[in-house]
């Protein structure tokens, strides 16, 4: 049961008139009362945001905090807390996370890779799921997400509640960030640029300031932190059952349903490549 410093506590942070602004207009006393509860960041009290599934989603059923499997990156530490819409954290719901590598490529699919050869299929990495503790929090070890064609970087998640998935969603990270670590870091370099940045992806737009992770660096890895607000009696429109434990993971899906490496996902609206909030250019 919720104690009642606890719970006064969340019904501050709810009715505070900044909550619908996201991460960054919350000031620093609102941020204190936030972590004084166990809230990781204080982007609470919001449902998050659907977005798309995507093209590159299977369940391999691999229970695991390190989705690494050797690939080479920046080290990050994603930390999720799942919570309702009065900011109770959810235990026991699962988290599935997956993105792509440094060069843009994920696991379990055919022609991936700029030139569209590469198969990666029964391939698992930088794809997992944990379940959340009784403070709702799950933590993944992983490499910073590269990029493809038509898309901003991201991290895709489900969260799932009694077998049924309640939201599909998407995590994004600082642009500025991101160029950095691809014009100057290997294994992120390409004799390409990026075409598709935050300002500029329609699904990021769509999602808005609370898609985006809190982001802080520490000696060996980046941190990435983000509240995720869930309904729970919710059903996803981009959401399927979680698969049962064990067995081979699919290959993934049919010839021809993999996008076209030459033209990408086909998200972005055409505006302004900002990389810098507030900056043009």
């Amino acid at each position: 049961m919720t104690n009642p410093t606890r719970r006064s506590l969340l019904m501050a942070l709810a009715a505070s008139p900044v909550a619908a602004a996201g991460i960054g207009a919350f000031p620093r006393a609102v941020r204190a009362q936030a972590a004084s509860i166990g809230l990781v960041t204080p982007n609470v009290c919001l449902v998050a945001p659907e977005t798309t599934e995507g093209p590159f989603y299977f369940d391999p059923a691999l229970v695991r905090s390190d989705v690494t499997e050797d690939k080479t990156g920046v080290p990050l530490e994603l930390t999720l807390q799942v919570v309702d819409e009065t900011c109770t954290p959810l235990a026991n719901a699962r988290v599935d996370i997956w993105h792509c590598d440094a060069q843009g490529n994920y696991s379990g699919y055919a022609t991936q890779g700029s030139d569209g050869t590469l198969d990666t299929t029964g391939e698992t990495f930088l794809r997992g799921t944990q379940m959340t503790d009784d403070n709702g929090l799950v933590q993944f070890r992983t490499i910073y997400p590269g990029w493809y064609r038509g898309r901003t970087t991201h991290i895709h998640y489900k969260v799932f509640l009694d077998e049924t998935t309640v939201l599909t969603s998407q995590i994004f990270f600082p642009d500025a960030l991101s160029e950095y670590l691809f014009l100057n870091v290997d294994p992120y370099m390409r004799d390409t640029t990026r075409d598709t940045v935050n300002a500029n992806d329609g699904i990021a737009q769509e999602a808005g300031d609370g898609a985006y992770a809190a982001i802080r660096e520490q000696s060996d890895r980046y941190v990435a932190e983000l509240v995720v607000g869930v309904d729970p009696t919710a059903v996803s429109q981009e959401g399927a059952a979680p698969g049962g434990p064990g067995g081979e993971p699919p290959s993934g899906p049919p010839p021809g349903d993999t996008p076209d490496p030459d033209t990408g996902i086909g998200n972005n609206t055409g505006a302004s490549a900002r990389l810098v909030p507030g900056v043009d250019g």
